[in-house]
């Protein structure tokens, strides 16, 4: 059956490879729509989401912001085949604009390590294509639910040399060997961290488990980091590469202080473009002991 399932998906991939971004975004502009209208679970975490992390917008706001959300998410689910199926030189080719690469040529200048984090926000599988096309880099990952679909996964990731990573503890130990060798390291920053490596930090205000993982290879290797994401243009014009500027205290030993500090971060490039940030993710979900979980009431964490 999981076979099955993977020759399903690598199909879907395949043919969906062949659109144009035009055709991918229009029809998964019809695919965000559907979730918009209909009453299914990314609409719902979505209304949830923003009603948590953006209380200022009135009623009617947050149901535009969510609409125009749901339609960014699925013009990205149909984006990524694209990025996965075309040739890399096509793939390269939909970035019109940068925003802020001289920060990485200065972060780079003396020959440490860099660290760049890349929310959930427009098209991260563009960001980490553009960049690993530039720079000798990493980029960590966790290992689909599907066995059958790591090594397709790897392999279109890693047509640039990119080298892909577990997030186990061997793969971290590789991490930190390329950063101390001055390499750049991609890592998705917010997602709900497994395993002990997490502290309770504010996102939006609200206590959610982050991971530590990226002030202790700071720690360890002397990393610097910035923040970096591909930012969608109207009219499928394609993409706007922008790299940003960190708040202070990422690398704190105190793992409240650092992973709050990367909230904060995080933050900061989502209120830029708030309706390009994927908000069906349930990232409230892992809170303090005795808090509710926001997506089941009923339900204590």
């Amino acid at each position: 059956m999981s076979k099955l399932k993977y020759f399903f998906v690598a199909g879907f991939l395949r043919i969906a490879g062949c659109l144009s971004l035009a055709s991918a975004q229009r029809i998964g502009k019809l695919v965000g729509l559907a979730m918009w209208k209909l009453p299914v679970k990314p609409r719902e975490v979505t209304d949830i989401n923003l009603a948590i992390c953006l209380p200022e917008l009135s009623q009617p706001a947050r149901a535009a912001m969510a609409k125009e959300s749901l339609v960014h998410t699925g013009m990205a689910m149909l984006e990524i085949p694209l990025m996965w199926e075309w040739p890399v030189e096509k793939c390269l080719g939909l970035v019109r604009e940068t925003k802020g690469l001289e920060l990485i040529d200065e972060a780079l200048a003396d020959g440490s390590g860099l660290i760049l984090l890349a929310p959930h926000l427009g098209n991260w599988e563009l960001a980490g294509l553009f960049f690993s096309s530039r720079y000798k880099m990493a980029a960590l990952y966790s290992p689909p639910n599907m066995p059958e679909f790591e090594d397709y996964m790897t392999q279109v990731r890693g047509r640039l040399g990119s080298e892909l990573v577990r997030g186990d503890r061997r793969g971290l130990v590789r991490l930190t060997g390329i950063l101390r060798e001055g390499g750049v390291a991609g890592i998705l920053p917010d997602q709900s961290p497994r395993g002990k490596g997490n502290a309770f930090a504010p996102f939006f205000g609200m206590e959610v488990k982050t991971m530590t993982l990226v002030s202790k290879l700071m720690q360890r290797t002397g990393a610097k980091v910035l923040m970096t994401y591909a930012e969608r243009l109207e009219n499928g014009e394609g993409f706007r590469i922008v790299v940003r500027q960190t708040e202070p205290g990422l690398d704190s030993k105190d793992t409240v202080a650092a992973t709050t500090a990367m909230n904060q971060s995080i933050e900061q490039c989502i209120r830029n473009i708030p309706e390009q940030y994927q908000w069906e993710y349930k990232r409230m979900r892992h809170r303090p002991a005795g808090e509710i979980n926001p997506y089941n009431p009923d339900r204590v964490c």
